[in-house]
């Protein structure tokens, strides 16, 4: 798996990158069976965002198996820092992401949000928040192979004090709703949703993956839990989320 960037796949020598909004996309819909064909090296960044992704799903449609839900419910604390940067999750009654961000640039200073999952939170605040990026690092970016099909069509480009999108922002904090959207996607990696509390602090791709490896190898601090209807969460108190444009559910 790497990191740089972007969320990167890979098995048997293949690789797929910037798989993170569509994994997003399928976290945010409670979709975890379904097939991806790609041809090519990337997955399409659209708009920058999982916007178009969530469009196209729920105009193709999603069908309810029989099968089990599985979910992983946080029994204990589990934390991990990497210099002024840091993921923590707490045991919570729900699936809920407070996520701050501190880029030393006028735009982008002490911006934070604080989403408790549902569907329709996900759908409306959070799908549709684009990819960003500085306009000095472009440059850079492109002598070494990267970020070549970048434009004001797939991102929000900035340079060092203003916004060079003429539309602008779709949120007056989308910079903090788009790091959620990919914290989100790499989230999705671990097959299941999360009944949990991530608090994070300037957290990216890298740290991100650090943490689900520390989780997958913490088996106590996680339990596994498959649900076939409300019904046996009965006495747990939890809030199950509720994809697509769904309310939460409370058992």
């Amino acid at each position: 798996m790497d990191t740089t960037l972007s969320t990167t796949l890979g098995s048997n020598g293949f690789r797929v990158s910037t798989v993170e909004h569509l994994m997003a996309a399928f976290f945010g819909l409670g979709i975890d069976n379904a097939r991806v064909e790609v041809d090519g090296p990337e997955v399409p960044i659209m708009d920058g965002s999982a916007g178009p992704f969530i469009f196209l799903l729920r105009s193709a449609g999603i069908r309810e198996q029989k099968s089990p839900k599985r979910f992983v419910v946080i029994k204990r604390p589990l934390e991990i820092r990497e210099g002024g940067r840091s993921v923590r999750i707490n045991p919570s009654k729900e699936l809920k992401i407070s996520f701050a961000i501190d880029f030393n640039h006028p735009l982008l200073r002490d911006q934070s949000y604080d989403l408790r999952f549902s569907g329709k939170d996900f759908v409306k605040e959070i799908s549709r928040a684009r990819t960003f990026g500085f306009l000095r690092d472009i440059q850079t970016l492109r002598e070494n192979g990267l970020a070549l099909g970048g434009s004001l069509d797939n991102a929000i480009v900035i340079d060092d004090f203003r916004i060079l999108n003429e539309d602008g922002l779709r949120y007056k904090d989308e910079f903090v709703r788009h790091k959620i959207l990919d914290f989100i996607g790499d989230l999705a990696i671990l097959g299941c949703p999360v009944i949990g509390h991530f608090v994070v602090k300037k957290s990216g791709h890298a740290l991100n993956h650090l943490l689900l490896k520390k989780l997958i190898h913490s088996e106590k601090t996680w339990e596994d839990l498959a649900i076939t209807s409300p019904e046996q969460w009965a006495g747990e108190r939890f809030t199950v989320p509720v994809f697509g444009f769904a309310d939460p559910l409370r058992a």
